[in-house]
């Protein structure tokens, strides 16, 4: 049960970092900035709280992670200006869950009976599928832009991001361990990667709020991974769509037609009810 809650955690963190971001300013540049620096200063007040062994491989392992993270971070925004922000986010959170559970499952060994596969994988289908259903019609689609270059920087964002998960999991190392030097390695990748844009502005400032939301849930997801697997606590963590689709369209203002709407809402449930099943298959 509590690797359930701390899975959770980065959904709501995490789901609700796009509005906020929003409403705080900034480019994409100036908001990684923002968001690493959060991260590292909540790592620092976690590590003298813990106070966690850091060994070399610790060390090395969890820098790792973080400029892994970074470029991740730096390619899904990327994407956005080739096939458009309604289009990019919903391929990198599906292609992002189908990575991490290809892992978990044919590397792990995390499910590891017919049962768990069987609904497992149902679980997955329902929920990309409402991944897919809540961008279905969104503002920006018929800005394609260069579909070919945008699916090749996807496939870059999401060996990032995956690589980013599985690679603690791979080492054996825990949460509390991994939160500083995954903290410096995610601020040392931003800036190498930003540094030409003049990030440094009063947005990446106000966007440390954003970086301290994106740690909590981070530390949720590297507690829940030794508990549940990478294959379930991953996949929960991206029901925050749920949370940033109802955030833009009702705190930002969005419009959506009905039909929108209805998509919306069904795509919601197909996600919720996926990691309902994900939890289901855990023992």
């Amino acid at each position: 049960m509590a690797g359930i809650l701390y899975a959770l955690l980065p959904a709501v963190a995490w789901g609700s970092l796009v509005f906020v971001s929003v409403k705080l300013g900034g480019n994409a540049y100036s908001q990684t900035i923002g968001i690493t620096a959060g991260a590292f200063l909540f790592s620092i007040v976690i590590y003298f709280i813990k106070s966690p062994d850091l060994t070399l491989s610790v060390l090395l392992i969890g820098f790792i992670s973080g400029v892994l993270w970074s470029i991740g971070q730096l390619y899904q925004l990327a994407s956005a200006q080739n096939v458009g922000v309604s289009k990019a986010v919903p391929i990198s959170t599906g292609m992002q869950l189908v990575g991490t559970t290809l892992f978990g499952v044919f590397v792990f060994h995390e499910w590891d009976t017919a049962a768990a596969i069987t609904i497992g994988s149902c679980s997955i289908l329902l929920i990309i599928s409402g991944v897919l259903l809540t961008s279905f019609g969104q503002q920006g689609d018929s800005q394609k832009g260069e579909l070919k270059k945008g699916i090749f920087t996807l496939l870059l964002s999401t060996a990032g991001f995956v690589g980013y998960v599985i690679i603690l999991k791979w080492f054996n190392i825990g949460g509390w361990e991994a939160v500083l030097p995954q903290s410096i390695g995610m601020a040392g990748g931003a800036f190498l990667l930003s540094m030409r844009h003049k990030p440094f502005t009063t947005y990446a400032l106000k966007n440390i709020l954003t970086g301290v939301m994106w740690a909590i849930g981070n530390l949720g997801l590297l507690l829940a991974i030794p508990r549940i697997g990478v294959a379930i606590s991953f996949s929960m963590s991206q029901m925050g769509i749920v949370i940033s689709t109802f955030g833009g369209i009702f705190l930002l203002g969005e419009k959506k037609s009905k039909r929108q709407l209805i998509f919306v809402v069904i795509g919601s449930v197909l996600v919720i009810a996926g990691g309902v099943l994900l939890g289901v298959t855990k023992k």
